[in-house]
């Protein structure tokens, strides 16, 4: 889809997916800052300290309770809650950004304090095997397991404003920069 002067003002429910790395954090906080709705990073929400995953019966709860909110922006993937996010979106963006450009950028954040994490967690430094392993499980195989959940979910609900991003020249049109 070519993007021309997108005008975000028209969407109160926003959403943002994609493979990790590939700028959902990034750009949501640079569309709340031109719409000014409330911006929800489900990494900060989801994860506990040492990387300890919530019950399933709590997070299906407080994914309920983000999306009765009025208005949001929320980023993030989990794809077991992504269909009722999907579903109360105005507007989908979907970054389906190159996978190495996704890994350069995942290995570009490590060792830094990153706005969409809980305080208490870091990041594994670039050379760890921790690392390694998100970058095989996360980043090289989305294609396989978050593709098809995003584009199954755009074929179930047509009626939502699809945005399918492809790269990073895209993402600077569609913020105008």
């Amino acid at each position: 889809m070519y993007i021309k002067c997108f005008d975000f003002s028209k969407y109160n429910r926003i959403i943002l997916v994609g493979s990790p790395g590939s700028g959902k954090s990034w750009l949501s906080k640079q569309i709340s800052e031109i719409t000014k709705l409330p911006l929800i990073h489900l990494d900060m929400e989801y994860h506990l300290p040492n990387w300890e995953k919530p019950p399933r019966e709590e997070w299906d709860a407080k994914i309920k309770d983000f999306i009765l909110g009025e208005k949001w922006i929320i980023d993030g993937n989990y794809n077991r809650t992504m269909e009722p996010r999907f579903a109360a979106a105005d507007l989908v963006i979907f970054l389906d950004i190159n996978r190495l450009l996704c890994l350069i950028s995942a290995a570009k954040r490590t060792g830094k304090k990153r706005s969409d994490l809980p305080e208490y967690l870091k990041e594994p430094p670039f050379w760890s095997r921790d690392f390694f392993q998100f970058a095989a499980k996360s980043i090289w195989t989305f294609r396989k397991w978050g593709l098809k959940t995003i584009i199954d979910l755009h074929e179930k609900y047509p009626e939502k404003e699809f945005l399918h991003i492809k790269s990073r020249r895209q993402v600077k049109k569609l913020l105008k920069i």
